[in-house]
């Protein structure tokens, strides 16, 4: 995801504000105190204060939110301000901004970013992960969670009589299927590279997908290139999105959604907004629901004063107090070790027997993570991939754990999935190298780079031709492994044909190291790479170094030349996910 700006507030001076660093070790003390033994302990050794008269100067500290749930922290740091509450006998003073979350995940993520404030409300964990960056991101020390709110799939009145609602019940892939088949349902989403609430119901879609079997690949593939026609930017912009009356114009109207992903809390606020027809039906899914779950962040505690530290922990601890929980509530969120509302569900759109008090589901691995935000970008962008398979001796090695089944049949296996989730428009298309392949060259291509729905000669799809091209993908008995010049000749040609528009990029699969000793050195490679990489065209290789012999780090060095990545798989059955997390990576970058 690309870096941007964030110009809400202006920068303090921080190298006035900036205390040293082991003020950390207090901030983190406090908090230990705060999480595990309670606001009620830590208030009786003094570190934090009751309301009374205040002390000099207020305290401040900066806070930045979820544009969701900003005005109900706004409004409880209003509350804490008008009734003086103190922290060490100073008063309270917490400021509130809201800011999308992307935005500041991508703002923390390289850790060169001085942050203007010193606690973060994102709407869901996952973009705590994404501002950790690869390690080196702003450090951000978790404090609890301020509320939550399960990711539904709201319906105006005519569209959700017409799927059954609410006695009807179905799973993620039951219902995204019942919404998008025949177009019987207009479905939108928020995007999911800029939006929680989309990534977790993709995600989930995904996972329910998996869980019934056959076809799953290409179900979730379809359900995404129909959603990425209907996705808006952000939550707030889907919501708009929607038919703004149950009348035939509005229903009838295409360019309206009669459907949307959304959370509760999003569903609350338009309900409360709203009024009569305009209001939408809430299906839970009966396979769980994952739940946006407000994460509360001390942001880099080491550069907070003692008493920025203190104060944050005290906001903290009045979140989980009565009157706070109440407003949260009043706003349409759920509140942790509090008592569901059934007045804020109905208000919602939830009625039962729909299972809106279900569990919660378990939030997404990485991976799922990372592979849902790959196929997206696949299916956003259309993609153009040229993949380079090795197909020297050592491809014939067996691998372990996987009985009779070699590096180039596991491999193949895995492409073949990896082909079931592109778009009948994404182009693919298909080389393998070894040494003197195809006379004195180390590579030959077996099917060119075209789109998988264009008619093939003699009959059928390129998809089906690609599909039995991947299928007869042999390893070349005392074959070697010539990766330079294929490496070379691939990118060359690949930039060539580039498309614009498209995700462009060259997949190379290699279990080894460069053997051909009359071939271009790697850093003759790597600078020709260099030079022959243009911004305006980028053609980004996504490196692959497949088993134990081969060198991931030569993968990335000569992958990064072109703006790509290497990647490493001790088995090949992983290559599939590799490719959709790279093409994220990559095409975000």
């Amino acid at each position: 995801m690309g870096r941007h700006s964030l110009p809400d507030e202006p920068v303090r001076n921080a190298a006035r504000d900036r205390p040293p660093r082991r003020r950390g070790v207090v901030v983190t003390t406090i908090l230990v105190l705060v999480v595990a033994a309670g606001a009620g302990v830590a208030a009786q050794a003094g570190l934090l204060s009751r309301s009374g008269p205040c002390a000099g100067d207020p305290v401040r500290v900066d806070l930045v939110a979820s544009p969701d749930i900003a005005p109900v922290l706004r409004t409880i740091a209003d509350r804490a301000r008008r009734d003086k509450v103190t922290t060490d006998g100073h008063c309270l003073d917490v400021q509130v901004a809201a800011r999308e979350s992307f935005k500041v995940a991508a703002s923390l993520s390289d850790g060169t970013t001085d942050p203007d404030y010193q606690i973060w409300v994102p709407d869901s964990s996952l973009w705590t992960d994404r501002a950790r960056g690869k390690g080196n991101g702003v450090p951000l020390t978790p404090a609890g969670n301020v509320a939550s709110s399960p990711v539904t799939v709201g319906a105006v009145p005519t569209a959700a009589a017409s799927l059954g609602w609410p006695n009807k019940k179905y799973s993620w892939a039951e219902l995204t299927a019942a919404t998008t088949a025949t177009d019987k349902v207009r479905l939108g989403t928020a995007d999911p590279a800029r939006s929680a609430t989309g990534l977790l119901a993709l995600a989930s879609i995904a996972t329910s997908a998996q869980a019934s079997g056959a076809g799953s690949d290409t179900q979730v593939a379809a359900t995404a290139k129909l959603l990425a026609q209907r996705a808006s930017d952000s939550d707030t912009q889907v919501l708009q999105t929607l038919a703004q009356d149950d009348s035939g114009t509005e229903t009838g109207n295409p360019r309206r959604n009669e459907a949307v992903l959304l959370s509760e809390q999003a569903a609350f606020a338009h309900n409360s907004d709203g009024g009569g027809a305009s209001n939408l039906d809430l299906f839970y899914p009966t396979d769980a629901t994952p739940a946006l779950d407000y994460p509360f962040n001390l942001v880099d505690d080491s550069e907070l004063t003692t008493d920025q530290g203190r104060a944050a922990l005290r906001f903290m601890t009045l979140l989980s107090q009565s009157a706070a929980l109440h407003t949260l509530q009043d706003h349409g969120f759920r509140a942790a070790d509090t008592p569901l509302k059934a007045a804020m569900v109905r208000t919602a759109g939830g009625r039962a027997p729909q299972p809106y008090a279900s569990s919660d589901a378990p939030p997404p691995t990485d991976d799922a993570v990372q592979q849902t935000l790959g196929l997206w970008t696949i299916t956003v962008q259309s993609a153009r991939l040229t993949v380079v398979v090795d197909a020297s001796g050592s491809m014939a090695d067996p691998v372990p754990g996987r009985k009779g089944q070699s590096r180039m049949d596991v491999t193949k296996g895995s492409l073949l999935q990896a082909l079931a989730q592109f778009t009948p428009q994404d182009e693919v298309g298909l080389w393998e190298f070894a040494t003197k392949l195809d006379g004195a060259k180390d590579y030959r291509e077996l099917e060119p780079t075209a789109r998988l729905g264009e008619s093939a000669p003699g009959g059928g799809t390129h998809r089906e031709r690609l599909a039995a091209a991947f299928a007869s993908l042999k390893p070349v008995p005392d074959g070697s492994t010539g990766l330079y010049d294929t490496t070379l000749a691939a990118y060359q040609k690949a930039q060539s044909t580039y498309v614009s528009g498209k995700f462009n990029a060259l997949v190379v699969l290699t279990d080894g190291t460069n053997q051909d000793d009359h071939s271009i050195s790697r850093g003759a490679l790597i600078n020709r790479l260099r030079t022959l990489a243009d911004p305006r065209r980028p053609v980004p290789m996504i490196g692959i170094a497949v088993g134990p012999d081969a060198d991931r780090t030569e993968v990335d060095q000569i992958a990064k030349a072109t703006g790509g990545a290497g990647y490493e798989v001790s088995d090949p059955a992983d290559i599939q996910a590799v490719i959709l997390k790279a093409v994220m990576t990559v095409g975000q970058s």
